[in-house]
């Protein structure tokens, strides 16, 4: 009963806010449509569309407020002005009683809440739609009293959210069903990847051990500091980290008057965005302005910090080498290269062909060259060349979407800060150093010394190996190598007869030649 309460409620809202005008354009059902103008007559529809689908979403809860999130990042997907919109969602909902966040963790630690802390504030200091934070003092394993951040997963989370699922896959569904523009904006694939990310964000032990190995990869660069996880106070649904201090990367005129130099801090984000993508293929994909302090300490002052990391994107070699090699041939113009990667990449099908997919890649990215090298938006360029490849029937891989959606939130942020950063003159030395990495001497190297260890252990066994072998089974043994070396003798006799032939040849032209001139003198 509850599962049907809740579909007419989603329903109620969606007709209210008119988010069927968003899918119903190109019905080929004229009376479904006069249906659904009559039973919502009287609603308005001026606000624009993407407004009221963010009001909607708004209206319908915290569930659906993360799935504007996520929906936000399918800029391949959606209309620049619905993405647009989506991307102003905010986790606004207000705080779960403490008394059941305290519950919570007595139970993920079986002990009471005095045990587990030193002290506790039950006042949270944040509430998103998946959980929310407080802060406490931990004694850690050498006796040292630590100030720290508790996130607590918001409870009953799981069954709330297999049930609007189960609704929205539903929907997806009569959506594709219904309307052809439904069918491009593939919202089935949609709501499968929302699930994967709510799933995953579900998990504050996922959480952890990407803040952990964000943490390794940073140490030394000295832009960025990811806070420490205790893991001895870690559990499924609650998460402990080192408590951060710092000023909201959004307050930029207080960061100003502190004293930190906005244009290096601008610079610094995209370092730390390039070291993150193309040296460890492991980078935070949800960078907005939320997420991001400036630490104001002395021994740290103007260094990043990096909270939040329920969603991360990873990047295999290949994908790491396809994207630099794109960025580096459409700064050159090499329109021919950049459609020969999508084609090498396997995302374009084989039968492409090049001359078509260049001249379109030509249209795309040629504008961009009349414009100052620091208003070009590297993020756009991504986007443009996925529609692009969509138009050639290639389906873009869901880490590069991420990453368009990352690189999109670092250039904004980056050039809120400073509006002269030239996002190409800070990446373009990274990439160009990278490719030489990845292409020269440096990467035979580093290749031989990573397979140095089994070579070692490999190598003096093998005689051995290849003696074992020839005794185990000496008639195939002996059998294989009587045709390896009979097809050795076949083939040396087939060079010496060309060698031989091929010298008698010359030899005879020789004497032909000699023969005629003596005839002639």
């Amino acid at each position: 009963m509850s599962r049907i309460l809740r579909g007419v409620t989603i329903v109620w809202v969606v007709l209210r806010y008119g988010l069927d005008e968003l899918v119903l354009s190109s019905f080929s059902k004229p009376w479904l449509r006069r249906v659904t103008r009559v039973i919502t007559v009287g609603r308005k529809l001026d606000a624009p569309r993407g407004q009221r689908l963010r009001e909607a979403l708004e209206q319908l809860g915290p569930i659906f407020v993360k799935f504007g999130q996520v929906l936000s990042t399918r800029r391949d997907l959606m209309p620049p002005d619905i993405a647009d919109e989506l991307a102003l969602l905010q986790d606004r909902v207000p705080p779960f009683d403490p008394a059941i966040a305290i519950a919570t963790i007595e139970r993920a630690f079986r002990r009471p809440l005095e045990e587990v802390f030193v002290s506790f504030e039950r006042t949270p200091v944040a509430s998103a739609s998946i959980a929310q934070v407080h802060f406490a003092v931990i004694r850690d394993r050498q006796g040292r009293e630590r100030d720290v951040a508790v996130k607590v997963l918001r409870p009953g989370m799981l069954p709330v959210i297999d049930k609007d699922l189960a609704l929205m896959r539903m929907m997806a569904g009569w959506v594709e069903g219904l309307s052809a523009d439904g069918k491009r904006l593939k919202p089935r694939e949609v709501v499968a990847e929302f699930d994967n990310y709510l799933h995953d964000e579900l998990d504050l032990i996922r959480e952890a051990a990407n803040a952990a190995q964000l943490r390794r990869n940073m140490e030394g660069l000295d832009l960025v500091l990811v806070p420490e996880i205790f893991w001895d106070f870690c559990h499924p649904d609650v998460l402990v980290m080192e408590r951060m201090h710092g000023m909201p990367i959004s307050q930029v005129e207080q960061l100003r008057a502190a004293g930190v130099d906005i244009p290096k801090l601008a610079r610094d984000g995209v370092t730390i965005f390039f070291t993150q993508v193309f040296r460890d293929g492991f980078f935070h994909a949800d960078m907005h302005p939320g997420n991001i302090m400036v630490s104001v300490n002395p021994a740290t002052f103007g260094r990043y910090i990096s909270l939040d990391f329920g969603i991360v994107g990873t990047l295999t070699e290949f994908d790491k080498e396809y994207l630099a090699q794109n960025f580096t041939a459409f700064f050159r113009r090499d329109y021919k290269r950049v459609a020969e990667l999508h084609i090498e990449s396997g995302w374009v099908p084989a039968s492409t062909r090049v001359n078509e997919l260049e001249s379109a890649i030509r249209a795309v990215c040629e504008p961009y060259f009349d414009r100052p090298l620091k208003e070009i938006s590297l993020g756009m360029v991504l986007l443009r060349l996925f529609q692009t490849s969509r138009r050639f029937q290639v389906e873009i891989q869901p880490q590069l979407v991420l990453l368009q959606k990352t690189l999109l939130n670092i250039e904004g942020l980056g050039r809120q800060l400073d509006p002269d950063l030239d996002l190409w003159s800070t990446a373009k030395p990274f990439l160009e150093k990278w490719m030489l990495e990845q292409m020269g001497p440096q990467r035979l190297w580093r290749e031989l010394r990573a397979e140095a260890p089994r070579y070692a252990k490999i190598l003096p066994d093998l005689p051995r190996l290849v003696h074992d072998y020839l005794r185990r089974t000496p008639h195939e043994g002996r059998a294989e190598l009587q045709e390896l070396l009979a097809a050795q003798k076949r083939t040396n006799r087939l060079l010496q007869g060309i060698i031989y032939g091929g010298l008698g040849f010359v030899l005879g032209l020789l004497f032909m030649q000699l023969f005629v001139r003596i005839r002639i003198f």
